[in-house]
């Protein structure tokens, strides 16, 4: 199939167009390549993917409506997985145009460029953000998700009304993944498993917040692949309602976070050093995906268990970066 990955130069876009360029689909990859992030990361990961059959790339930003409506005239896509968005919680607060640019316009161009295309299958990257501050446990898509605390959540949040608004009108058949803490090898450096990665090897001082008293649906990249995969050959039918749904992608089995760190100590044979802090703005205590739904739909749920995708990170942290001397 002709299918188009948006962000393919990111952490989970990587990962996605190596399995569907596995199976044999024909793949155009498009990003940005912005400096939120080392640009030479995603260089690095794009150039995995550029020497692959049926893989090219376009350099481009979703948010620019003359370019994606040119690419979309000419690329004959049938399906699209959209995973380009500008991430982060703690960002959000102080760059908070950049979310605007590229959650809210930017997706208004995939929605736009998808229904004119007449795509039999939009597939679009949400988040466990849109959750809030919601204490019931684990979180379920049917729970109530109009509280976010933080404008990434918000915009994640909306795209989940845009696609249900162009769903109702124009019977675009589309599913929102809702990813709980993604994590393994090319992983993105502002999350927290890279960063106290890095920290406890070069043996400094990572910050802990809440004083530790949090836990996370910690899910490993070959486990949101699959699901991703899954997903996207199974095409919503309207039913009792528009063509489009929301699914949890998680692990089902949060971690507290002095574990996770245990995890990393484990891995890297060094401890950490811990600075413990209270909890910062935007961000919230727990998370915990009931992953029922997903299974019900594709028959699969994630399985990794943690230090296992852990000591997979830091295998590969250690073979792209190096290990820095005891």
């Amino acid at each position: 199939m002709k299918i188009l990955v948006t962000g393919a130069a990111g952490f989970i876009g990587m990962h996605v167009c190596q399995r569907l360029l596995a199976r044999g689909d024909e793949v155009t990859g498009v990003d940005d390549l912005n400096d939120y992030y080392s640009p030479q990361l995603k260089a690095d990961r794009l150039a995995q993917l550029q020497p692959q059959p049926g893989f090219r790339f376009q350099r481009l930003d979703v948010a620019d409506t003359k370019a994606m409506q040119a690419l979309f005239a000419e690329g004959g896509f049938e399906k699209v997985v959209h995973l380009a968005a500008q991430a982060g919680v703690r960002h959000s607060i102080h760059h908070p145009m950049a979310y605007g640019h590229s959650n809210l316009v930017g997706y208004l161009n995939v929605l736009e460029a998808c229904r004119h295309a007449t795509v039999q299958h939009l597939v679009y990257a949400s988040s466990s953000s849109v959750y809030g501050g919601n204490t019931k446990m684990p979180f379920s898509e049917d729970d109530p998700v109009d509280r976010p605390v933080s404008l990434y959540a918000a915009t994640k949040r909306a795209n989940e009304l845009m696609t249900h608004s162009y769903s109702h009108l124009y019977g675009l058949h589309a599913t929102g993944l809702r990813f709980f803490t993604v994590y393994g090898p090319w992983g993105r450096p502002d999350m927290a498993y890279f960063s106290f990665t890095k920290a406890v090897l070069e043996d400094r001082p990572i910050d802990v917040f809440n004083h530790g008293r949090m836990a996370r649906d910690f899910t490993y990249i070959d486990d949101v692949v699959e699901g991703i995969v899954r997903v996207l050959d199974r095409t919503p039918d309207a039913g009792e309602g528009p063509p489009c749904r929301v699914l949890n992608i998680g692990n089902h089995q949060p971690e507290q976070l002095l574990d996770f760190i245990a995890c990393i100590e484990s891995a890297t044979g060094r401890r950490a050093r811990l600075n413990l802090l209270p909890m910062q703005d935007g961000d919230v205590p727990a998370t915990y995906a009931d992953v029922e739904r997903l299974e019900r739909w594709v028959g699969f749920r994630p399985t990794t268990r943690l230090q296992d995708g852990i000591r997979r990170f830091v295998d590969w942290y250690v073979g792209y970066y190096g290990a820095p001397a005891a």
